[in-house]
């Protein structure tokens, strides 16, 4: 072996576990050859596969370990890593584009076109689980790039190149998980890891397609003995992959059938057809016949027709609903006489364009072994071991909370990769909070979350580790579940809307209060716990009553408030002056009801002006449904004594009419106009009446103080706020709010 002192690359053992043999290719790239260097075919003893599925895993794994010996034995080396490829049975694919952006341009590195790959096969998964139609899990088990491109622009190898933007178009091939599942079993029983797989005709291409000729639109069929499996190329590229569930074994099962053979006996009488003019054969009875080849094949025939025009179907189902130009089968199913012919026919082009491909594509392989098998069965077994240098495509199994899971190997699997495998629930990786609290603050609602959980504890193989962990093929991944938090608890008195005092000057000393609230109509301290849908309203203001009371102080003589006569039930609020003298008979203003004459409308005209004191929480001077013993004119005279009956009693119900009208539109009974309401803030400590408007927005109040801000001091800046708080121009005010306005 002249090149054997190449051997220092990397040797690559490459495994093709077919329905009826196994072949064990042992091998290395150098030189721009690869390198054969020991070479072992195996028949199952039984039908332990069938279709491209182990059926029995324990013989399949037998017969497995039995090639590796043959060929640790040819080669005086042990053998621990074996690359294999899987049948397209139940095949899906998925076409994806992933894009990668750099900072500035630089030099593509091969690191990069991998990475790109990898962000595409990531793409790939994401895709087919949004789409899938079954329950079934699948796995990637090739990729091929279609398309380069640098900056938009199409390339065929972007290694070296400066770009920006780096780019490809690729196609994911995807099969259910007991397929893999099955082969990755029975390689470990003959104590092999994987380490890479791929599918069988993206092995095959490497081999019977050169890059150079897939350029034309041209078709790969490789004919095993349980499965057909398809791909396409054209644009130089590979762009779809196919499979159909009928090959040899279906051509072996016919012959078992007419002529009463067992299994085996039928599979070499198949064999024998393009070599011999008869075949002597044993049936069950043991009784020796001979038959001419010509009858077995005329046997076959419809049989043949029948798998040609599967393939063919599928070809231009792959290809667009349009035959191909050329097609190379390979595969020991492809052989029988015949073949090639039916299926040129089924694709309507000429026979000299469909071709079983051997020896002649192996121009790029050494073999240095005596006696090699050079023939189609030997297409896909060498280009298994190819595809270990193409794409590194490969599964490890971890160990997670005691369960065992395989995942797709990025070359970046982290524990959350692993977490999602095993599907462990989501919430149950990050801390959790404890149950909120939602209520209602003056119309508001409100909400206090709960505090967080502790999040999972996590070991790689005993060692603390987190999320982002990578991990490797057999470790030990342990995820504690996170812990929820307490639930919120929330006092009323630490709410944000109570924060601050109201500041009264009483009687000449400063008092101050915290601010008063309800909670479902009912009176609360500020150590009050919030309870789920509680309403709850924060007054910025007290009557004079309530602040007596607190102050223990008697109310007496005249109630002035800001030096206005007013009542016990007037409302102070921040920054009011009240005064009053305790040693004095309480003196109330009185509102006499012959005092308000006119409508309804007038008289919410006359509390709107201020001529009648009134709060929106007093009781009005008359019910609404009460007579009015007055007139509706603006006179202020008393009801004429001469009236009739009858007019006394048709203007009550046109004032009646008119107070329900108003009730319609008004549900607390107010009765200011719709179109107008009054209330009072506290602007830079001063009471402020504002009026004129349905609603207000903090920016109205500059029409009501003198405040200039066209001249700020120098380097200073205006500062608004509302209730404590920084306000927003368009904010709305209520009544009662304490609006702040200065230069700071």
């Amino acid at each position: 072996m002249a090149t054997v002192k190449e051997k220092k690359a990397k040797t690559v053992f490459g495994l093709d576990i077919g329905t009826r043999s196994i072949v064990g290719t042992v091998g290395y790239l150098a030189g721009g050859k690869f390198h054969v260097l020991a070479q072992r075919i195996m028949e199952h003893e039984t039908r332990a596969m069938m279709e491209g599925q182990i059926h029995d895993i324990a013989k399949v794994g037998a017969t497995i370990l039995s090639v590796k010996e043959a060929l640790e034995k040819d080669l005086g080396e042990t053998l621990s890593d074996v690359c294999i490829a899987a049948a397209g049975r139940v095949l899906r694919t998925v076409t994806t584009h992933v894009e990668m952006h750099f900072e500035g341009e630089r030099n593509i590195s091969q690191d990069d076109l991998y990475e790109l790959s990898m962000m595409g096969v990531q793409k790939a998964y994401e895709e087919f689980g949004e789409n899938k139609d079954s329950d079934m899990r699948f796995y990637c088990v090739g990729y091929t790039v279609m398309h380069y491109y640098i900056n938009g622009y199409q390339i065929s190898n972007p290694d070296g190149h400066k770009a920006g933007k780096l780019a490809a178009d690729l196609i994911a091939t995807f099969l259910p998980d007991d397929v893999v599942d099955g082969l990755y079993k029975a390689v470990e029983i003959a104590g092999l890891r994987v380490a890479n797989l791929t599918l069988e005709p993206i092995a095959a291409i490497q081999v019977a397609i050169p890059e150079k000729f897939r350029l034309l639109n041209m078709a790969l069929v490789d004919v095993g003995a349980g499965t057909s499996d398809i791909c396409i190329t054209k644009d130089g590229t590979i762009v779809a992959y196919g499979m159909i569930p009928v090959a040899g074994d279906h051509l072996t099962d016919c012959i078992v059938q007419r002529y009463l053979v067992d299994f085996d006996t039928a599979e070499q009488m198949k064999r024998a057809l393009g070599e011999q003019e008869e075949i002597t054969f044993k049936d069950i009875m043991g009784l020796s016949k001979t038959v001419p080849a010509a009858e077995v094949l005329e046997v076959l025939d419809s049989l043949v027709d029948e798998m040609t025009h599967q393939v063919a179907e599928r070809i231009e189902q792959l290809n667009g609903d349009k035959p191909v130009s050329a097609v190379f089968v390979v595969g020991g199913g492809g052989i029988i006489p015949g073949y090639t012919q039916k299926l040129a026919k089924a694709l309507t082009i000429p026979e000299e364009r469909v071709a079983v491909r051997g020896k002649e594509v192996m121009q790029n392989i050494s073999f240095e072994i005596k006696n090699a098998r050079q023939d189609s069965m030997m297409v896909t077994p060498i280009g298994i071991c190819y595809s270990y240098y193409e794409q590194s495509n490969n599964f490890i199994f971890v160990e997670f909370n005691g369960m065992r899971i395989k995942i797709y190997d990025n070359g970046k699997i982290t524990v959350a990769d692993a977490a999602i495998q095993a599907q462990f629930p989501n919430e149950d990786l990050f801390a959790k909070r404890g149950d909120s609290l939602t209520y209602m603050v003056n119309g508001r609602s409100g909400m206090t979350r709960g505090t967080l959980g502790e999040p999972c504890e996590i070991t790689v193989n005993g060692s603390p580790a987190d999320l982002y962990s990578q991990i490797r093929n057999n470790d030990r991944v342990s995820v504690k579940p996170s812990s929820k938090g307490d639930g919120a608890i929330q006092e009323l008195g630490k709410l944000p809307e109570m924060r601050g005092e109201l500041k009264f000057k009483v009687n000449g000393n400063e008092v101050s209060l915290q601010k008063p609230a309800e909670v479902n109509g009912a009176v609360q301290t500020v150590y009050y716990k919030i309870q789920n849908d509680d309403v709850i309203t924060i007054r910025n203001w007290y009557t004079v009553s309530e602040i007596s009371t607190f102050l223990d102080t008697p109310l007496g003589g005249t109630i002035l408030v800001n030096g206005v006569a007013s009542a016990p039930d007037t409302r102070i609020y921040d920054s009011f002056e009240v005064d009053w003298d305790p040693s004095e008979p309480l003196q109330v203003p009185a509102v006499e009801k012959k005092q308000v004459q006119g409508s309804w409308e007038n008289l919410a005209h006359k509390i709107i002006e201020g001529d009648i004191p009134w709060t929106p929480d007093e009781e009005l001077p008359f019910e609404d449904d009460e007579e009015l013993p007055f007139d509706s004119n603006e006179t202020g005279n008393e009801e004429d004594d001469s009236m009739t009956e009858k007019e006394s009693a048709d203007r009550q119900k046109t004032a009646s009419d008119k107070t329900a009208k108003g009730a319609e539109t008004s549900e607390n009974k107010n009765p200011i106009p719709d179109q107008e309401s009054v209330i009072i803030v506290a602007a830079n400590g001063n009471p402020v009446r504002m009026h004129g408007k349905k609603s207000y927005v903090y920016v109205d109040i500059f029409d009501y103080i003198d405040f200039d801000l066209k001249t700020p001091p120098k380097g200073k800046s205006i500062v608004t706020k509302l209730n404590d708080r920084k306000a927003e121009y368009m904010e709305e005010l209520h009544d009662g709010d304490k609006i702040e306005i200065y230069w700071g």
